[in-house]
């Protein structure tokens, strides 16, 4: 094993007791940074362990991450330990599949962004553990850089096995929800193009409504959010290159594929022949594909939906926005039934987000103020002051995660077509039954 990588191992070890052991500013930021990580249940210790790892590279203390805390509390360090440990900030966690089996390590993918990665373990009872592990497999866990070619597994991994399509795309989906600001974290391009996406939707939308919020009966807001995307896979194809006026054959024949094949793609998708087509032809001149937005169910039933859209926080759905505006709009609010009740479900309910409460709060400051006085029983709560607080203490992040509605890498939104394909091909639907919403969720 080389010595910088049986290096790496006792750096890592004391970095975690440097941190376990702080006090003071340390101490306090670690907490509420666990506490963050691990609200949503008690956490196993393998969490536990992922979470003071996580905190290690990305945490914050003030200014400082505490990876220069520790460099500065430790002068004697030599420069090359100073490098590696600088290095690490570039640790990240990611779902990888293990390509090939080398005798010190492997090589891995990283499912996220479709990147490949040699990883040594930098322990030997790490080392004699993985032998038992097989090409195909998937990992879940946090590499960290150690040489210019090479990495080291920085937390203990999770085996999760060799996984079909279906499987896969639903760890995916678990890893996207779980560890959002992983998700494309060695692929700054794809995560800039990925929010830039967002961006695009949003000036497409109000474009297309010619506001920013609208509200309609459920079934005609579905049939105009139909129109609109159709509109923007128009505009789409057309910047990849792609005439949208040819029949489904003619881009068939030109794409080298059979028609069957691109009729067989739209009945899984739920979209039309061309974004069917570009996907099965696509020549690399685009890295990401948008996902179909579909509303549920229950939203298309609904007496009255509000879409809004945001640059940064994407596009919101809700069917009782409008009512919370005629609570507001009221003077005498409480005297509107379930007025209180609907107030504390967006307070609680992590679908609100802290957009929506921002944008009630410029709308209705003195109704919305006297509202959360009455709901939250505290007569001395101040609205500009104080909702920032309350929303954090409700859990609701301040700055937005990368939304739904932002593009996909193409490698990712072809898994979870193929993923799809393989569901429904081994659940036959009776006649008649709709095909659920598709995307990469």
């Amino acid at each position: 094993m080389d010595a910088i990588l049986e290096r790496s191992h006792a750096l890592k070890q004391a970095l975690v007791d440097f941190v376990l052991d702080a006090e003071g500013d340390l101490a306090k930021a670690l907490e509420t940074y666990a506490a963050g990580k691990l609200r949503t249940g008690n956490g196993n210790s393998t969490q536990q362990d992922l979470v003071i790892d996580s905190f290690i590279t990305e945490g914050k203390v003030g200014e400082h991450s505490p990876l220069e805390l520790f460099i500065d509390s430790h002068s004697d360090l030599p420069q090359s330990d100073r490098n590696l440990i600088g290095s690490w900030h570039r640790s990240f966690m990611g779902l990888f599949a293990i390509t090939k089996i080398l005798p010190d390590g492997f090589e891995l993918r990283n499912w996220l962004t479709d990147k490949y990665y040699i990883v040594k373990p930098n322990n030997t009872k790490t080392l004699q553990e993985i032998s038992r592990l097989k090409e195909g497999e998937i990992l879940l866990t946090r590499i960290s850089p150690v040489t210019d070619s090479y990495w080291t597994f920085f937390s203990n991994y999770t085996i999760m096995g060799k996984l079909g399509k279906p499987k896969l795309a639903v760890a995916i989906g678990n890893f996207k929800e779980t560890y959002k600001n992983n998700l494309y974290s060695d692929a700054p391009d794809l995560l800039e193009e990925a929010w830039n996406s967002v961006i695009q939707y949003h000036q497409q939308f109000v474009e297309f409504f010619g506001t920013d919020e609208i509200t309609l009966p459920g079934y005609q807001l579905n049939k105009k959010i139909a129109e609109f995307q159709e509109i923007i896979t128009e505009k789409y194809l057309a910047a990849t290159g792609i005439d949208t006026s040819k029949p489904i054959a003619e881009m068939a024949q030109e794409a080298g594929i059979g028609e069957e094949e691109i009729k067989a793609a739209v009945e899984e998708m739920g979209a039309d022949a061309n974004v069917a087509s570009q996907i099965l032809k696509n020549n690399g001149s685009s890295k990401m594909v948008m996902p179909k937005v579909d509303l549920p169910a229950e939203l298309r039933k609904a007496e009255q939906v509000t879409a809004i859209s945001h640059p940064r926080w994407g596009q919101m759905f809700l069917p009782t926005y409008s009512k919370v505006k005629t609570i507001l709009a009221t003077e005498d609010w409480q005297n509107i039934e379930g007025a209180q009740k609907l107030i504390r479900y967006y307070l609680e309910d992590k679908s609100i987000n802290a957009f929506i409460w921002s944008r009630l709060a410029q709308e209705y400051p003195t109704t919305l103020e006297n509202v959360l006085q009455t709901v939250l029983q505290r007569s001395d709560f101040q609205l500009k002051s104080d909702l920032d607080a309350l929303l954090q203490e409700f859990h609701k992040p301040l700055e937005p995660d990368l939304p739904e509605i932002a593009s996909v890498p193409l490698h990712l939104h072809n898994l979870f077509q193929a993923a799809v394909a393989e569901v429904h091909k081994s659940k036959p639907q009776s006649k008649g039954q709709k095909k659920p919403a598709k995307g990469f969720k």
